[in-house]
């Protein structure tokens, strides 16, 4: 079965549920955000996860050193770099980086060659110019299949929900989907009926 990210994690319920249902790795974001959550609070989460559950802390153009101590503090096991990274950065943060790009257009995926070899993971999320993420909204999902001659790990996201999941993965076949804002009953509240619902249809897929 794709592998399932659940972002935007700021308490133990919903942790607790999203681990329940199937999740294989939860997000947590250290970023300017609705869901922004202190590294104390994401420890007390990350320490009660049961082994093989993937956490993946969020950033957006924070100094390396700051991450690593955010990192050690939490023990996250994974590195989502949502900003203007270099690949200087990603490479410094290897082997946890993971590169998120926001894609416009087909012209968005020429940004992406320089930093392979330096990431673990790539993924694709929504452009806006006024968030760095969790818009609610989709792209185009014929411009991310393209990604994929990258042959590097694709991760979806954008816009992702118990409505639309099956189709984008139909379109994609990426490695992972990460989902935040489609299943939530407000932001940072997870809804888990929703969630419950987003892994049957994917499960199901």
């Amino acid at each position: 079965m794709i592998r399932v990210k659940i972002c935007g994690i700021t308490n133990n319920d919903d942790a607790s549920k999203a681990v329940e249902l199937g999740a294989d790795a939860l997000g947590f974001i250290f970023a300017p955000s609705a869901r922004r959550i202190r590294p104390e609070e994401a420890y007390s989460i990350i320490a009660a996860l049961p082994p093989f559950v993937i956490s993946v802390g969020v950033f957006v153009n924070e100094e390396p050193a700051t991450i690593r101590k955010v990192a050690e503090t939490c023990g996250l096991d994974l590195l989502q770099l949502h900003g203007d990274e270099s690949t200087e950065v990603c490479a410094e943060l290897m082997p946890r980086a993971v590169k998120a790009f926001r894609i416009k257009n087909e012209r968005s995926l020429n940004e992406i060659k320089p930093y392979l070899g330096n990431v673990k993971a790539l993924l694709f999320d929504t452009y806006s110019e006024k968030v760095r993420g969790g818009t609610g909204k989709t792209f185009d999902w014929s411009v991310a299949a393209k990604g994929k001659r990258f042959s590097v790990p694709l991760i979806l996201s954008g816009g992702l929900s118990p409505a639309n999941i099956a189709e984008a993965i139909a379109t994609v076949r990426p490695y992972a989907v990460d989902v935040n804002s489609g299943i939530e009953e407000r932001p940072g509240k997870k809804d888990h009926r929703l969630m419950r619902d987003l892994m049957e249809v994917i499960r199901n897929t």
